[in-house]
């Protein structure tokens, strides 16, 4: 059988919301072992991490460096950072990030996928398809603006680096060859009280720019706007089961408009043929599906 190691980092899980327990139980049943790196927080986060009931889990501390600000590189620091601890007996290694979650449904898929390519070297990841929910668990956002797939499951080859601010990932900045995984990530890094989304939105810039830079740019309301989203569609679907209890304490409401679509003209028409053949023309991928 396939032996496979999750790996992730946190840091600040409380203060900001992050529903890392739901990450990080939710690809439980598909690995034999999690690494996780919890970093030098304000808050109970180690504490949250312990609360996990699972002897899978090996935690590392970690102490961020973010002296240098730059295009968010202390995320893929961090990633790379968990993915060195894993064993060199495991074959595959699943990432995930502590604001997405996978939908039991795509347990088997999954493990059917890396069962399948672990014989075929040429695989070095599988790529996953993406849903951004944004501002309650009833929208997600669909406009060119969000990524529609990410590499979430790689070789257990450390050559591999986490590239740029943790979006994906490279060899010896080669982009990586993918099949799919056939399932789907859920990413709530958008669904906060508009307070906490906006102190995340604040101190997510600083991760890229100077505290002089956030002051000026970033705007420092109370409350997130959600309203700003260019486009978004109502969600129809079930939500993973470990994210139940958090729905249930949702307690802030936002009405958004599934028909307002903020795009220039150019980007319109792209939207329109997306929606039309399923097809994102000009996308960026960071991967070569083969």
């Amino acid at each position: 059988m396939t032996k496979v190691c999750g790996f992730s980092f946190v840091r600040n899980a409380e203060k900001f919301s992050y529903p890392v327990v739901e990450a990080v139980q939710s690809i439980l049943p598909v690995c034999d072992k999690f690494i996780m790196s919890v970093g030098d927080s304000e808050d109970g986060t180690m504490d949250l991490i312990k609360s996990i009931p699972s002897d899978k889990i090996e935690i590392i501390e970690s102490t961020w460096d973010q002296s240098t600000r730059k295009n968010g590189e202390v995320l893929s620091r961090e990633t790379n950072k968990a993915f060195d601890h894993i064993p060199e007996d495991y074959e595959w290694a699943f990432y995930i990030q502590a604001d997405e979650v996978i939908h039991e449904k795509y347990h088997a898929p999954i493990l059917a996928s890396m069962e399948e390519w672990r014989d075929h070297p040429e695989v070095e990841g599988l790529l996953f398809e993406y849903l951004h929910f944004f501002g309650s668990y009833d929208y997600n956002a669909d406009s060119r603006s969000w990524y529609r797939h990410e590499i979430r499951i790689v070789r257990n080859d450390k050559r591999i680096r986490s590239y740029k601010d943790a979006q994906g990932f490279r060899i010896e900045n080669r982009k990586l060859n993918v099949k799919p995984a056939r399932a789907c990530m859920y990413h709530y890094g958008w669904v906060r009280p508009p307070e906490i989304m906006q102190q995340k939105h604040v101190n997510f810039n600083k991760f890229y720019h100077s505290d002089e830079w956030v002051d000026r740019k970033v705007n420092h309301t109370q409350l997130y706007d959600y309203s700003s989203v260019d486009s978004i569609s109502r969600f129809q679907d079930s939500h993973p089961r470990v994210m139940q209890d958090r729905i249930k304490k949702l307690n802030w409401k936002i009405d958004l408009d599934e028909n307002k679509k903020s795009f220039k003209t150019s980007d319109r028409l792209l939207y329109w043929i997306e929606q039309k053949t399923g097809k994102r023309l000009f996308e960026y991928q960071n991967f070569n599906l083969i």
